[in-house]
């Protein structure tokens, strides 16, 4: 069995393009797992990384309200924006003085 350059070229032309529409295809199923709204969703274990906290907490910030999040299909998850804001709202709580610190 012996295929010219031509041949090969060809076909591997045609394997190429296959390969960029399976990868657009993962890449489309990728953004519509995790958006809701056109917005990025993270879970729990994304969370916990982003945030370097102890499953507790997160559990805390949830219970509070201070951190929204979703439950689909049985599993947690935040919209990226809610985490920014809860970020944001962390850093911005002011100090209570007390007679101790002044």
């Amino acid at each position: 069995m012996n295929i010219d350059r031509m041949e090969f070229f060809a076909w591997m032309e045609r394997i190429m393009e296959r390969f960029d529409v399976l990868k657009q295809h993962i890449i489309d199923i990728q953004k519509q797992r995790n958006t809701i709204d056109g917005e990025e969703l993270l879970d729990n274990q994304d969370l916990l990384q982003m945030l370097k906290i102890s499953h507790r907490s997160l559990q805390r910030y949830r219970s509070s309200g201070k951190l929204p999040y979703y439950t689909i299909s049985g599993k947690l998850y935040y919209k990226l924006s809610d985490v920014h804001q809860f970020i944001r709202d962390s850093f911005n709580v002011p100090l209570q003085r007390t007679k101790d610190n002044g």
